[in-house]
């Protein structure tokens, strides 16, 4: 491509490259999810990705950032003011693969601290990952047209590192990620079950605030036989867990708020009271400043609900995560380039979440956009919701073991990465 190219005659080699390149964004996807791939251990990952992007000829490909992060540097054929980081978030969950294809993980990761652990990309960050290394191929392929510099941020950890490690997007930024050059503009988004090739957006907060909690109440060991001359903790503990439905009762039933225990870790055996029980969850707020009034709250709960049983209680929020804020400015900016892209039928926009995502450390700094893609057999009913299509598999959040994407969705997210990317560098979509 010539560096004279008219925005019509790039855009449309976006296209070309994107359909050239959809068989092996596929290929790629189903690679890494047989191969998954922890939190803060995505070495053969981060390895596969880095091969890729020095194939292509980048500038630089920058490795081992905050432990197994990637970044190529693509500076186009054209002078141009602007930077724009595309984003990929590359770990799994310790969670079993029951997707029901001929690639789905049997890895077992039997190291990994509480382990072991089946793994699985039950999240779709193997989409995300097949996605940009696919726009990382088209982009590469219209360096001469492209006025500014393009990042690809391959981001390890974004399901949070192991407690007493650090990791994931803050882990990037701290490092020197983004140190140059800076960006403009941050891109990104979610595979989620929604109809497939659909695009979400919301102005506001797309994700919410969060922060993992441990609680560890503490009694005092003795045999099972004689309950009577220690302090059992469980019992407390589970007093614990039945006053946290109580919190949702003391904060505004208009600002979603959520505290989940996922995990539940005891120290003794079937006939010894043991000397502790520890809790770990999630505390998910939809205002980021209800986060403060929930902590006190669950913290006052457990402290009082421990004393009651002769326990004590001990409550540590770690690993903070903000929100995900588009503002209107960016959503305003960014809907005419997503709309071009799959059809302004299939741009919509959706309700809160309580979810979370750090991509927050990078959108919430230098500006940008994140949205969802769907990727699942449904359709939307006339309130806007996702239902299951008649015949298909249906719906199935993230996180759950039968979580799905359909394969010929991925190339829409590749020509999103590529078009957002070429209508920033050349001024169509910013905020300036």
């Amino acid at each position: 491509m010539s560096a004279e190219a008219t925005h019509d005659e790039v855009r449309a080699a976006l296209e070309r490259g994107a359909e050239k390149v959809a068989p092996q964004v596929i290929a790629w996807r189903r690679h890494l999810h047989r191969y998954p791939e922890l939190s803060n251990r995505e070495e053969r990952t981060a390895a596969f990705v880095a091969e890729h992007l020095r194939s292509l000829g980048l500038d630089e490909v920058r490795t081992g950032i905050a432990g197994h992060g990637v970044v190529g540097v693509l500076r186009g054929g054209r002078p141009g003011p602007r930077t724009i980081a595309l984003r990929a978030d590359i770990d799994a969950l310790p969670v079993k693969d029951l997707c029901g294809t001929d690639f789905a993980s049997e890895t077992v990761d039997a190291d990994y601290p509480g382990g072991p652990f089946p793994v699985s990309h039950a999240c779709g960050h193997d989409c995300h990952t097949a996605m940009l290394m696919g726009a990382a191929t088209v982009l590469a392929g219209a360096r001469e047209g492209l006025p500014g510099t393009v990042l690809f941020v391959f981001q390890p950890a974004e399901e949070g590192p192991p407690v007493g490690e650090t990791g994931g997007a803050l882990a990037m930024v701290e490092a020197g990620a983004f140190a140059g050059p800076v960006p403009s503009m941050v891109f990104g988004m979610h595979v989620t079950p929604y109809p497939k090739g659909y695009v979400g957006y919301r102005a506001g907060n797309q994700y919410a605030a969060s922060t993992l909690v441990r609680i560890v109440v503490t009694g005092r060991q003795v045999h099972g036989s004689t309950p009577w001359q220690g302090v059992d903790p469980m019992p407390a503990a589970g007093a614990v867990l039945t006053g946290i439905g109580q919190i949702y009762r003391q904060v505004s039933a208009f600002d979603p708020v959520t505290v989940t225990i996922g995990h539940v870790e005891d120290v003794g055996r079937f006939n010894i009271i043991g000397q502790t029980v520890t809790l770990w969850g999630t505390i998910r707020c939809a205002v980021e400043s209800g986060m403060a009034d929930v902590q006190r709250r669950l913290t006052a709960l457990a402290e009082h609900t421990a004393a009651a049983y002769g326990a004590t209680a001990a409550v540590d929020f770690l690993q903070p995560v903000p929100p995900v804020h588009n503002t209107a400015e960016w959503v305003e900016a960014g809907l005419p380039t997503l709309r071009r892209v799959v059809g302004a039928d299939r741009v919509v926009e959706t309700g809160a979440t309580l979810g979370y995502d750090d991509v927050s450390e990078f959108v919430n700094r230098f500006g940008g956009l994140y949205v969802t893609l769907g990727v699942q057999d449904a359709s939307l009913d006339e309130a806007g919701r996702p239902v299951p299509a008649p015949g298909g598999r249906g719906l199935v959040t993230n996180h759950n073991p039968h979580f799905y994407a359909d394969d010929d969705t991925l190339v829409t997210g590749v020509r999103l990465h590529a078009h957002v990317a070429y209508d920033h560098l050349t001024g169509a979509l910013t905020t300036d």
